[in-house]
């Protein structure tokens, strides 16, 4: 039976500074890059959240936080026009406050 340690026989042939860099760069690899929206984006996104307000209908939003894209589905509950922010509640009525600048995408869920 082989047995293989992994890992484990590769670290001793390697540098400190070479983990250092080893693990530097998988964490850059886990970071995504900020996309730009054209004013044709911005508008057709502006147009769904109205509807979505209006109709209370259920939306997928997705936004930039911390370097990385996350989705959120609910209802939008209102926006504060001093923070720029809109507050959305998913199906579990927990509430998040996404800053309008960060949201990439609008989409209504069909139900």
């Amino acid at each position: 039976m082989i047995r293989d340690r992994g890992r484990i026989k590769w670290t001793s042939m390697m540098l400190p500074e070479h983990v250092k860099m080893l693990r530097d760069w998988a964490r850059e690899d886990e970071t995504e890059a900020e996309k730009e929206l054209d004013e044709q984006q911005l508008e057709l996104m502006n147009e769904i959240i109205f509807e979505a307000m209006e109709l209370k209908k259920f939306v997928v939003i997705t936004y930039y936080h911390k370097q990385k894209y996350k989705l959120v589905i609910g209802k939008i509950r209102g926006w504060d026009q001093l923070k720029s922010k809109l507050r959305i509640a998913d199906r579990f009525e927990d509430f998040h406050d996404i800053g309008l600048s960060s949201i990439v995408d609008v989409r209504i869920v069909e139900e």
